[in-house]
């Protein structure tokens, strides 16, 4: 995709001295990566308040402190809703805001950050191409916008396991009057593994389980079993006749190895007391959570035999692909509303990245680490702890990629919390799948929205 005609127009309308470039197409993910002697990249983001509407620039793999904004400016801004960001975006035939200050004749604040760079790269309405300048061209473009130094560099999302129990007690003991060192365990207070789960991870480790075993397991718990007979009767899967107990969903719908993967996540989901969440959030949770595991599904069923990882170990990943909110907001209930709203006001970061620089840790890191101590498969963990980080290549990374592919392909065609960008061709070739096939399957996936939305609301019962 080249720079729109609107934004060139714009561009020569200022008499701005520029050249077009795009992302490295091999590089890491450049929102969290930057090179101090190389260019910045300029991100653009929406905020408003009771005044109306702004725009703020600031260095891509910084974080918005909305209340330094409200110290300096006396301005109370918010985030603004994706869907009406998507909806505000999409008016003008582009993708993602431009970093072209004064975008719209909207009042714009640029970080003090921004007049130190001397080659900047402004975003420009697409998800890959930029436009670059020189300090000397960006300065008059910010005459008549406001300077100020609101912004603070998020932290990397490269993640050690061997630093997950220390990182995650020294976060617990920021916020408690605690003084003596506890096992983390202990600190936690979280619940064992639920007992379904329990028997479903022995069951799996069974080579001689069958059908009729993993049918009882489900059948024990009534609610888990009906969510199971209902995933399998949505007309997402269009099965012939009526699905009537476990038994048929497996055999005659989803099969051994779905089922028993699904059932494992659907037993986790209900481990916490979720008392923090509110029922949007919950509701919020498992839509993504189904339609990041029917993405994954999708794109590992488009990856040639030879190279095609387990079915089940990405299908799972998928689906617990965002548990680490659940346990934030057990562990951290006070604090999900700040997070919440830091967030939003920074679609353009990873909320984990949000996470790290309020609490210390992520949630991604503190679930990766919970389920490790659950015996969970290791390529669940490592799909959690490391799905924000591309340039992880160490074990298991096939299913950490998975879930960022999918994610972010579904970002970039509207759904979810975050901002869509351009994903590097290297992770496309790691996993041996082509860019074009992948985006047709999210498209087909998007297709199926209202049918996968009915489960995601029969999920969340």
């Amino acid at each position: 995709m080249s720079v729109p005609a609107s934004i060139l127009e714009l561009l020569d309308s200022k008499k701005v001295q520029y050249n077009v470039t795009q992302l490295d197409p091999n590089g890491r993910n450049i929102s969290l990566v930057s090179d101090p002697s190389g260019p910045t990249v300029v991100k653009s983001l929406l905020v408003q308040d009771n005044s109306g509407r702004a725009q703020v620039l600031l260095p891509a793999d910084h974080i918005l402190d909305l209340d330094a904004m409200f110290r300096q400016f006396g301005r109370k801004f918010e985030g603004i809703e994706m869907k009406s960001l998507r909806a505000f975006i999409a008016q003008s035939n582009l993708t993602s805001m431009p970093a072209i200050p004064s975008w719209q004749d909207m009042p714009t604040y640029v970080d003090s950050s921004l007049l130190k760079r001397n080659n900047l790269l402004l975003e420009c309405g697409t998800h890959a191409d930029l436009v670059s300048i020189d300090q000397s061209a960006f300065t008059p473009m910010i005459a008549n916008a406001t300077e100020g130094a609101f912004t603070v560099k998020a932290p990397e999302l490269v993640v050690d396991p061997n630093q997950d129990e220390e990182q995650i007690l020294t976060s617990i003991q920021r916020f408690t009057e605690r003084r003596i060192r506890q096992r983390l365990d202990e600190t936690l207070e979280l619940p064992p593994l639920p007992e379904t789960a329990q028997r479903i991870i022995k069951l799996r480790a069974d080579p001689n389980a069958d059908i009729s075993d993993l049918t009882n397991i489900v059948e024990i718990d009534p609610s888990l079993a009906a969510q199971v007979v209902s995933w399998a009767a949505s007309p997402y899967y269009s099965a012939p006749g009526k699905i009537k107990s476990v038994h048929d969903a497996i055999v005659r719908v989803l099969g051994f190895d779905m089922v028993l993967n699904l059932a494992l996540g659907l037993a986790l989901g209900k481990s916490l007391s979720m008392k923090a969440i509110s029922n949007q959030q919950l509701n919020d949770y498992w839509r993504e959570a189904v339609y990041t595991a029917a993405a994954v599904e999708g794109l590992v069923t488009s990856i040639a035999r030879e190279h095609r990882p387990s079915f089940g170990m990405a299908y799972l990943s998928g689906l617990l692909n965002n548990f680490g909110f659940i346990v934030m907001g057990e562990i951290f209930p006070p604090y999900l509303e700040s997070i919440n709203r830091l967030a939003k006001g920074n679609p353009h970061i990873p909320r984990a990245a949000v996470e790290q620089h309020l609490i210390g840790v992520s949630g991604n890191q503190i679930a990766s680490w919970l389920l490790d101590n659950w015996s969970m498969p290791q390529e669940v963990v490592v799909a959690l702890r490391q799905k924000y980080n591309t340039a992880y290549d160490g074990e298991h990374s096939c299913y950490a990629k998975l879930v960022y592919v999918a994610k972010y392909m579904l970002a970039n065609h509207g759904f979810g919390e975050s901002l869509g960008q351009d994903i590097p061709d290297e992770i496309f070739q790691d996993l041996h799948l082509e860019r074009e096939t992948a985006n047709v399957t999210v498209e087909n996936i998007l297709e199926a929205g209202e049918d996968l939305d009915a489960i995601a609301e029969k999920m969340r019962g």
